[in-house]
């Protein structure tokens, strides 16, 4: 029998079967990451394509109350109704309560305002679920052996208090991600704004243009440009469009954009100028925020420094001189 010559070995492995198992992963990751983005969807077009539709029934007056279509449109469901009968029994559903979580929701990038209700009866509801879960876990089955009775009270306490808070949070996070994304495309869309303007475009068709160039690359500010964009085609007010879009982001950058905006449709002032000095500030906003974490970084590279890079230095340096202390005290005893 012939002994078949096996190949190099590192640590006990074929080098030649790893580097081809290797290359046989990055081929196929290579494959997956060029399928993704030739397959990649946009965001907007199901949203917009809803209110292009919901536009050109408001044009034709067409009313379809008592629908399926018309109730989508609406966004009521018996859910909604039942919740709000539930918490209007139990007198916990004010006006001012209900508007402030609908402009949360708004924040947050959802539309639907009949969410509200939902989100108030969790806040109602998830404490009481909450406490009984975390009362048995923590006080009956001791999942989390817990010892201290001041600890189980903290435990409970927390328990409560997430189930209360947890919606809000939850919106407060999905609302910030959002915020961020949105400015951090404001500067690009203005410049594209006043570059529209140039060329002759009007507002309506200016804003649209902005939505489909900035689509991909900022999908947030894009679908709110598109929906602007819709407004402003079927609104009485071309202001109550403006407003609606400071209504619905969170950024003192929008609303001076929104209030430059009505001022030009009031009074008449060229719109590229006013646009072009709004795009210089939000970009010298944008440098400065970088310069500000770039300063920051120092002193908040100093703990990782302390705790894990200079004892590895201080090994590196003195291990060989302690190394060869020990070895002359030893060989000296």
């Amino acid at each position: 029998m012939l002994n078949q010559e096996s190949g190099p070995t590192l640590l006990g492995f074929d080098v030649v079967l790893v580097g081809t198992l290797l290359a046989g992963l990055a081929a196929f990751a290579v494959i997956m990451a060029i399928y993704a983005a030739i397959t990649i969807k946009d965001p907007m077009a199901k949203r917009v394509k809803s209110l292009n539709e919901r536009r050109d029934e408001l044009k034709a007056g067409i009313v379809t109350s008592g629908t399926k279509k018309r109730a989508s449109l609406v966004r009521k469901s018996d859910t909604t109704d039942k919740v709000k009968d539930s918490l209007g029994k139990m007198n916990v559903l004010e006006q001012s309560q209900l508007q402030a979580v609908q402009q949360k929701l708004a924040h947050a990038g959802y539309r639907n305002k009949e969410l509200a209700v939902i989100v108030i009866g969790l806040r109602a509801v998830l404490p009481v679920v909450f406490g009984i879960v975390g009362f048995f876990a923590i006080y009956y089955f001791n999942v989390f052996d817990i010892k201290s009775d001041f600890y189980k009270f903290l435990a409970m306490a927390g328990c409560l208090f997430l189930g209360y808070k947890g919606p809000e949070l939850f919106l407060k996070n999905k609302a910030d991600k959002r915020t961020k994304e949105i400015q951090k495309g404001l500067p690009d869309a203005l410049d594209l704004l006043v570059i529209c303007a140039e060329a002759g475009l009007t507002v309506d068709a200016a804003f649209n243009r902005v939505a489909k160039e900035l689509g991909r690359a900022y999908p947030e500010l894009g679908d709110e440009f598109a929906l602007t964009a819709i407004e402003l085609s079927f609104l009485n007010e071309r202001k109550m469009a403006f407003n609606n879009l400071a209504y619905r982001v969170d950024l003192e950058a929008v609303k001076g954009v929104v209030t430059t905006m009505i001022q030009t449709e009031r009074y008449g002032t060229p719109l590229a100028s006013a646009l072009r000095v709004l795009s210089a500030e939000f970009r010298n906003e944008r440098m400065m925020r970088a310069e500000e974490k770039a300063a920051r970084l120092p002193a908040i590279m100093t703990v990782p420094l302390i705790l894990f890079i200079l004892p590895v230095l201080f090994i590196v340096i003195l291990g060989p001189a302690a190394c060869a202390i020990t070895d002359t005290l030893v060989t000296k005893e």
